[in-house]
């Protein structure tokens, strides 16, 4: 192992690191966006829309995310649309975590009692009010697991970027492989900066369905 080698890249994966961060916050954030409007037309099954998520939930989830990104980056320019790489990067990463979000936030919600929401309406909350204040914190108390655990996926998952040129950590292991023939030393740098990254994330998802037990059951 050259470990001066090594010192002399860490800058360079810093800033693989950070576009890694912005492609998982970015993907994650839109990833619950879509998930929490699948799972709510599919649970309550909304008319027209709820064979549309089906669709969507079902070809999400079937078809790899590496296709799906040559579809977006190779195949829409081959339409007239042409979008950048972190874009399309950003597009697929939603695509695909938005039909698990989906998922796991429907089992959620078909998870909190059916006498809750019957206690809300009785008490003269109206439904809308009984959704967001009564079956919404509880369906996502539930869902804290699965959630927690599609963001890790989606946050390894942007490894997968690095096939449409995006120079996240993956993208900069592979470059100083196929330049210096470092791959030792890339991979070294690889591993440790995906666990200085996703470690705090797994700590505090842990600690977050800890606080949600405590709220359900009281200290445990």
């Amino acid at each position: 192992m050259n470990w001066q080698y090594v010192f002399d890249n860490i800058p360079k994966f810093i800033d693989a690191s950070i576009i890694t961060l912005q492609l998982s916050f970015l993907s994650i954030v839109c990833s619950l966006l879509i998930g929490f409007l699948c799972a709510v037309v599919t649970s309550y099954n909304v008319r027209f829309l709820h064979s549309f998520a089906k669709v969507y939930i079902e070809l999400s989830r079937n078809t790899p995310l590496l296709i799906q990104l040559f579809f977006l980056y190779f195949g829409l320019s081959k339409l007239g649309i042409k979008l950048e790489g972190f874009t399309c990067a950003v597009v697929g990463l939603s695509f695909l975590g938005g039909s698990y979000m989906a998922e796991a936030i429907r089992a959620g919600i078909e998870g909190v009692p059916k006498g809750q929401v019957e206690s809300a309406l009785s008490l003269g909350l109206t439904p809308t009010q009984a959704f967001i204040y009564v079956i919404t914190p509880q369906a996502l108390s539930l869902s804290l697991p699965a959630i927690g655990a599609n963001c890790l996926f989606l946050m390894k998952e942007t490894s997968i970027a690095s096939a449409i040129a995006i120079a996240e950590l993956m993208f900069m292991a592979k470059e100083l492989i196929g330049l210096d023939y470092k791959t030792n030393e890339a991979l070294f740098l690889l591993v440790t900066f995906y666990l200085i990254i996703l470690l705090p994330v797994s700590f505090f998802i842990h600690y977050l369905e800890k606080r949600s037990r405590y709220a359900k059951y009281g200290r445990i």
